[in-house]
């Protein structure tokens, strides 16, 4: 997808009046810039689609250690004790 280009700087006012329409724009590819007292403080921009996940893609990059579930050491436990 190309980037987003602003296409237009609204009131906070205006962005509720009109957020269905400006919403419709954002889904065509467009940014709106939300102004309050002249200053931006939000940009809706359009949503990224993420592509889907494979399960097990990452089978074999990590192993769990032998002794993950063993005690923790007295001097460990205790900074979590404090």
């Amino acid at each position: 997808m190309a980037k987003s280009t602003l296409i237009l700087s609204v009131g906070v006012h205006e962005a509720k009046s009109r957020l269905s329409e400006l919403l419709r724009a954002v889904a065509t590819g467009q940014e709106v810039e939300i102004c309050r007292n002249g200053q931006p403080v939000a940009r809706i921009v359009p949503a990224t689609i993420r592509g889907s996940r494979t399960f097990g893609y990452d089978i074999g990059r990590f192993e769990v250690p032998e002794d993950f579930d063993a005690p923790l050491a007295d001097d460990v436990l205790a900074d979590f004790e404090q």
